[in-house]
């Protein structure tokens, strides 16, 4: 399952036989000159020498120059050239401060050094995807420029990427006797960043190794139940899989068709993963058993595939071709599960011997070194780096953009699933899985995209929120001189689903006029708060101006007419909650599937009173996302108001020793009764469509209320709802107002 390095080759003294492991590393790598990254390695070796004398300690645990062999070892298994091999023995002599880059590059030259600067920048990838929260790391200028040059880096050349992955693996090989606390920090990175990394340059045994111990230390009891019911079944499992390889490859020979038949070990955290994602038990994960069959043509994985359904019956809905749409890191194989001896189920994994290299060893399959000299890059390597420097147009596209958004489009970009479409003339297009016509504009051209006013899918026109499909043909109509609307950066109605469009269009606001962006701002969010019910004053926005990065109310209000500052942020942190995670859906769908529940505590928390009865006030009926304010009633407890509520204006006035601070205590489970007005043209169908969008969006309705003005052609109707948040009315208010013949949609106040 999860490889264990080797033992390094000794000498009598106990000491490292560098000729004999340089011996051992030939076997793999074709290296121009053995001596120079001999003399690495003594170089290294000393290094750790003197520095052990100095501080009168020495562990091979610790040992920079035992690393780095474990570290050119793996690089070595990847078949990465001489000069990445060199960097690999002298990285971490230099990240120690036991030498410094310049004397690395005065004594093995620019090239050296420079990978292994390449490799220090790439620690900022860390920072910003896992921060020091204490550190502040978020508003470190000279960090996002770190992260710049480190991308720069990578884009050139991609072995600065593959050293770090080497280092990354050694080191979570070696975390078992750490500290708990060490073991979850260096798994938690590992898995969020380098695994994905690794799946991305498509090095398929790294992936699953660095998968696996990760979830090792970050799952351990999962992992650990996992492992066990593999082991109760192994020996049943091992001769199973030998009698299925023995009658498969005897059925290809007849047919004349030269392959390799082997088992394959299926990983614990894949084997996790698919039972979390289909929620099923062990027993039913159909590729705890799998063999692979490798041919020597395309050709051959079709008639292989047709022998695998001959032999065994194929189990529906579980085949994917990935050789004629193959996955994004470039990834090529045919999938199939099938009902195998014993009514046991049982995948298949078909490809040529060349995708195989491809999937074990990613962008390492591409890259040639001829007596020391780089070799020519083919077509298959340039794509499977194009993600980095796609990430680079977005971070410039994002211009000053705040660090934690280039975070998360940064963590997008490594994990995102693919889509392929064609475009008009026939070319295929690779975009992020959920990316919508208005998307693809934008991945055409800047000015195709600000000029979309309509698009066709396969002949038929969509609209721009439509959820583009691996397959179909994609037409863009535009217009002269267009500009992009707002409405595209609302999240809830869902035009732009890719952070490089969305960076684009933000790009494009931050440059009007800031007055402009200001008015702009202002008429957005008072539509907004309009509709959901609520008041904010000038000095709310102040003081919310600092939690959103920025400085003044006016500065709000330029981000949000900018596309910089979304709404439903300004929403969230209304609240005393500043996390706003937990309302960014409607409601999660696994609360909505379970039945609601009234929680036993209150839904408010009384500033200085104790745990008092609440309730809510009818007259406003606030929802979590809005300010509050509490009123102590006669026998009833404290009644919770909204902050704008005329009827508790009325009750401060006459009585305001009775006004106690109050805030939200909310559980995601709660939902609060809200009251929805709805004006549209009368038509056929309307209700319909109402109702539709509630079923759609999983909300309750508890009353629901119609009036047709025949005078005047209008339909009313009031329907209460149960709701979650600010940011859950928002949304669902939202999705009404799309609705043909909508006139508005906005919270209702008696």
């Amino acid at each position: 399952m999860v490889k264990v390095r080797e033992d390094y080759p000794q000498m009598s003294d106990g000491s490292v036989d560098l000729d004999a492991w340089l011996a051992r590393i030939g076997t793999k790598v074709a290296l121009y000159d053995p001596d120079a990254l001999k003399r690495a390695c003594e170089f290294a070796r000393k290094l750790d020498e003197e520095n052990s004398a100095r501080e009168h300690v020495w562990s091979a645990r610790t040992s920079s120059f035992l690393t780095g062999l474990a570290m050119a070892d793996i690089l070595a298994d990847l078949r990465l050239d001489q000069e990445s091999l060199t960097a690999a023995v002298l990285y971490r002599a230099v990240r120690e401060g036991k030498t410094t880059q310049a004397v690395i590059e005065k004594t093995f030259g620019f090239d050296i050094a420079h990978l292994i600067d390449g490799v220090l920048r790439m620690a900022a990838i860390s920072q910003i995807v896992n921060p020091d929260k204490k550190a502040g790391f978020g508003k470190d200028q000279q960090q996002l420029d770190n992260i710049r040059k480190m991308l720069v880096a990578m884009i050139d050349d991609v072995r600065v990427a593959l050293i770090k992955l080497a280092e990354r693996t050694f080191a979570i090989r070696e975390i078992k006797d750490a500290t708990p606390e060490r073991r979850q920090r260096v798994a938690r990175e590992i898995f969020d960043i380098y695994a994905p990394l690794a799946h991305r340059l498509g090095i398929g045994h790294i992936k699953w190794e660095l998968e696996d111990l990760s979830f090792r230390y970050l799952e351990p009891e999962s992992y650990k139940h996992i492992a066990r019911l593999l082991d109760e079944k192994r020996l049943d499992r091992d001769e199973y899989i030998q009698n299925v390889i023995s009658s498969l490859k005897a059925m290809l020979d007849r047919m004349g068709m030269h392959s390799e038949v082997t088992g394959r070990a299926k990983h614990i955290y894949s084997i996790w993963r698919k039972m979390q994602r289909k929620k099923i038990s062990f027993n039913e994960v159909y590729d705890v058993r799998a063999v692979r069959v490798l041919v020597p043509e395309v050709r051959d994985c079709y008639a292989a595939l047709g022998v695998v359904h001959s032999l065994y019956k194929h189990i529906p809905r579980e085949f994917d071709d990935y050789i004629a749409t193959p996955k994004e890191n470039g990834y090529r194989s045919l999938h199939t599960a099938v009902i195998g001896p014993q009514g046991k189920p049982l995948e298949v994994q078909i490809r040529t011997f060349d995708m195989h290299e491809e999937a074990e060893l990613g962008v390492c399959a591409h890259w040639h070194y001829k007596e020391g000299t780089k070799g020519g890059k083919n077509a298959g390597y340039e794509s499977k780096i194009a993600w980095l420097r796609q990430v680079l147009e977005w971070q410039e596209d994002m211009g000053e953009a705040q660090l934690e958004d280039f975070a998360e489009q940064l963590n997008q970009a490594i994990h995102d699933d693919r889509i392929y479409v064609f475009t008009r003339d026939g070319h295929v297009i690779d975009m992020q899985a959920g990316a919508t016509p208005l998307d693809f504009a934008y991945h055409v051209h800047t000015a195709v995209g600000n000029g979309c006013r309509g698009a066709k899918v396969n002949g038929r026109i969509v609209p721009l929120n439509y959820k583009l499909q691996t397959g179909e043909q994609v037409e863009i109509m535009t217009t002269r001189n267009g500009i992009p609307s707002r409405d595209w950066l609302s999240s809830s109605l869902g035009y732009l689903n890719t952070t490089r469009a969305q960076a684009k269009v933000r790009h494009w606001f931050k440059q009007q006029d800031r007055e402009k962006n200001i008015i702009e701002g202002r008429e957005l969010l008072e539509h907004e708060f309009m509709r959901l019910g609520i008041s904010l004053a000038r000095h709310d926005l102040d003081t919310l101006a600092p939690r959103l990065n920025v400085k003044t109310g006016d500065d709000v209000l330029s981000g949000i007419g900018a596309g910089d500052i979304r709404i439903s942020q300004v929403i969230s942190l209304l609240g005393t909650r500043v996390d706003s995670s937990a309302q960014q859906d409607l409601l999660p769908r696994d609360i909505v599937s379970r039945s609601r529940r009234t929680l036993a505590g209150s839904p408010v928390i009384i500033e200085g009173v104790g745990n008092l009865l609440t309730h809510i006030a009818n007259c406003c009926k606030p929802i979590p996302g809005e300010p509050i304010v509490g009123y102590i009633t006669q026998g009833r407890g404290v009644s919770v108001h909204s902050r704008g509520c005329p009827e508790f204006m009325h009750l401060q006035e006459t009585e305001p020793a009775r006004v106690v601070d109050v805030q939200w205590n909310q559980s995601e489970t709660d939902v609060y009764s809200v009251d929805i007005h709805i004006r549209a043209w009368d038509r056929t169908g309307l209700l319909r469509d109402i109702t539709g969008v509630l079923a759609n969006e999983h909300v309750n309705v508890t009353g629901l209320q119609t009036h047709s003005n025949k005078s005047d052609g209008t339909a009313s109707m009031q329907v209460t709802v149960e709701i979650g948040s600010l940011n859950a009315l928002g949304r669902l208010l939202a999705k009404i107002e799309q609705q043909p013949n909508v006139i508005e949609a906005r919270r209702y106040s008696a």
